[in-house]
């Protein structure tokens, strides 16, 4: 009997209907030969500290390196309590009684890094011997499976492949648990703060650029803009910026509405903008997040939806190409989209079949374990409108991309009025090519429009050098510098892609993608944990960060595990050891060291913490009474020197004999050695007294 492995109950269905196996029993489906069986996600995970012994977070626990990590079934919380999850371990014993009979497994997880993940925990964790072989399909049509049945590869083909995901799951096992604990530990009555390796440097980017966006000081500056008219066509020319408001005035003062203008000179430039590049995941979940406003998360279980229902191919890619054997059945799609896409996608695929077809999105090299976002040949169907949306984009997006490059001639009028230069730019579209069913997606965000679009006309008449023309408008318009936007998650996205590099030409991001924060399977389970943990809240489609996430952030911006690039050098190194270029044992050697030594760092913030808890409340100065050049500094329940860290270690408690001393009487106690006449002063016999506190000897007594 052969053993099929499958992610979840859903596809272990589908497999065994598409192999003819009708026998259903609890916990798999019997027949032909085949026993097709499932997981729920991760049966399997690493052991828990207790474990290893670790009951209670301590400081001298950390850091908690296992010399040797442990796999133990899922656990869920009952009554506060880490106990098995009971579902995952009946699956578990039901796996493993099918593997007793086995005489080869066929894996059937999903073809990527967690899929290969959840399997190889499971075997090992069973201690099974049974060879296996890996079922590797980039669709769940019926014919993909029959034809991935046909051709199993060998399973030690994804021994690499492995080695990247258990590498992942335990450099996130040991920064997660050693960085959260260490950080609480330090952070005293804080509660839990957890950081994690993608998770942290994540948030740092949202509160930096927040910070950045709310710190930010608009500066004004101006331009001239002059209006002219030729052939009953209105244009605008705009002069360079002028930083100055008297520089400007002085400027515009030279001109008037009326006077002639000299058209200096007149360049046209055809311009070929080449289509956008096939959807991978993240792209798709920025373009989704831009124009419907769903959020990473939202997009992914849509798009895996509609995995399952054969429709698209598989959605947790990478790639933006699709190789050659691919593209040679790209036509017989492009039927299908003209049979059954809404009529924009239809006529216009319906047009590429039997034309020439632009093959930028056509690279062999360029793919990794899955190609492109594509439509399956399956027929759609009635779907809920976000799956129709998901589905009309990436169908949209294919017949973009395999359409003909949009010719424009951009042209650029210098013209000179009184000595003043105004610039005039117009673009005319010759071919319209791929933006024939372009939208808004891939026009520029309002909040990222530049300043030079001041100049832009949708339309210019034609212009020779030297010709004069008359000035029909003048305004002195003031502008403003524009701080970066507050993240979106598109934009998160985008620069998690990049390691927060701004990259907008999408051939470099692509370049940039092994160096990013997490993967495109995994960066939509970050945001959302980031939301879990109370870090982020959303306002609209902008990501704010929390106080607790801002005082986190503030806590940790200046150690290594908040850096993006540090992160993204991990991730390049994961990929480098899918492709066998570099060793399990290496890459975990510096995850451990680097453990330990951002474990240190963190509890050494314990001091840190101490003295940025204690924030000044007083608006005077204070003599210290004991070092001299000290002031003290007084906090909610304590007064105490500056130079604390100098080596003055006075402090003294603000309320006194029952009563809470203000700055007045602090003062007069500390620097005249007496408080004034107070109320309700308790004695050494309990009683209570109006009466002054004298501090002598460093002591304080009732007057």
């Amino acid at each position: 009997m052969k053993v099929v492995i499958a992610e979840k109950p859903s596809v272990a269905r589908d497999l065994a209907r598409v192999m003819g196996a009708k026998e259903v029993k609890d916990g798999y489906i019997a027949g032909n030969g085949y026993a097709f069986t499932y997981a729920f996600g991760h049966l399997v995970q690493l052991c828990t500290p207790q474990a290893y012994g670790y009951h209670n977070w301590a400081v001298s626990n950390l850091p908690i390196i296992p010399e040797r990590f442990a796999l133990e079934v899922k656990k869920v919380k009952r009554d506060g309590k880490q106990s098995d999850d009971m579902g995952a371990l009946k699956q578990l014993n039901t796996i493993k009684a099918l593997l007793q009979e086995a005489e080869e497994i066929i894996v059937a997880t999903d073809a990527g890094r967690e899929g290969e993940l959840i399997f190889r925990n499971i075997y090992y964790y069973l201690n099974s011997n049974v060879p296996f072989k890996r079922l590797w399909i980039s669709s769940q049509t019926d014919k993909a499976i029959k034809e991935g049945f046909a051709n199993l590869k060998e399973g030690v083909e994804y021994d690499s492949l492995y080695m990247s995901a258990r590498s992942r799951s335990e450099s996130d096992w040991l920064i997660g648990i050693n960085a959260t604990q260490a950080l609480t530990l330090a952070a005293g009555n804080k509660g839990l703060l957890s950081l994690g390796r993608v998770q942290t440097p994540t948030l740092a980017m949202i509160c930096s650029r927040y910070l950045e966006n709310k710190d930010f000081k608009p500066t004004a500056f101006y331009k001239i803009q002059a209006g002219f008219e030729k052939d009953g066509i209105n244009f605008k020319a705009t002069s360079a910026k002028i930083d100055q408001k008297d520089a400007a005035e002085e400027t515009i003062a030279k001109l008037q509405v009326g006077m002639d203008a000299q058209v200096k000179q007149v360049e046209a430039k055809e311009t070929k903008e080449q289509p956008p590049l096939l959807f991978d995941l993240t792209s798709l979940q920025q373009d989704a997040n831009k124009k419907f406003g769903y959020s990473a998360d939202q997009t992914l279980g849509i798009a895996q939806t509609l995995y399952e229902k054969k429709v698209i191919t598989y959605p947790r890619t990478g790639s933006r190409y699709i190789g050659e054997d691919v593209f040679e059945k790209i036509e017989e799609l492009f039927q299908h989209l003209a049979d059954t896409a809404p009529e924009s996608i239809a006529v216009i695929s319906k047009n590429l079949i039997g034309a020439k077809l632009n093959k930028r999105s056509v690279d062999d090299k360029k793919v990794t374990d899955h190609h492109a976002l594509l439509v399956t040949d399956e027929k759609p169907g009635p779907m809920p409108m976000d799956q129709q949306n998901i589905y009309n984009m990436i169908a949209k997006r294919m017949v973009e991309s395999f359409s003909e490059v949009c010719l424009k001639d951009i042209t650029t009028v210098t013209i000179d009025a009184a000595g003043v230069e105004l610039i005039a730019k117009g673009t005319v579209i010759r071919q319209y090519g791929w933006r024939l069913s372009a939208d808004q997606v891939e026009q520029p965000d309002e909040d990222t429009k530049n300043d030079d679009q001041d100049n832009e006309n949708a339309q210019l008449p034609k212009l020779t050098q030297e010709e004069m023309l008359q000035v029909q408008t003048l305004e002195l318009a003031e502008r403003f510098t524009k701080a970066k936007p507050i993240h979106t998650e598109a934009s998160l996205l985008k620069a998690m892609e990049t390691s927060g590099k701004e990259i907008e030409d999408e051939e470099m991001r692509q370049a940039m993608k092994d160096c990013g924060l997490g993967t495109p399977a995994t960066r939509a389970a970050t945001i959302e944990t980031l939301f879990q943990r109370d870090y982020i809240k959303r306002d609209k489609k902008k990501l704010i960060p929390t106080e607790k996430g801002l005082s986190v952030y503030m806590l940790v911006k200046d150690r290594s595990i908040a850096k993006v690039t540090l992160t993204g050098k991990w991730e390049q190194k994961l990929e480098e050891m899918r492709a066998n270029k570099v060793s399990y044992d290496v890459f975990m050697k510096h995850i451990k060291d680097y453990t330990a030594k951002i474990t240190k760092e963190l509890l050494l913030l314990r001091v840190a913490i101490a003295q940025e808890e204690l924030k000044p409340l007083q608006k005077g100065k204070i003599k210290c009474p004991k070092c001299g050049p000290g002031q003290i500094m007084l906090y909610d329940k304590v007064a105490q020197c500056d130079h604390y860290a100098r080596g003055c270690d006075f402090k003294i408690w603000r309320t006194l004999n029952g009563v809470f001393l203000d700055e007045k009487e602090m003062k007069n106690l500390l620097e005249k050695g007496k408080t004034s006449v107070l109320n309700n002063v308790r004695g050494l016999d309990g009683k209570t007294v109006s009466a002054p506190l004298l501090f002598e000897n460093f002591k304080v007594n009732v007057g």
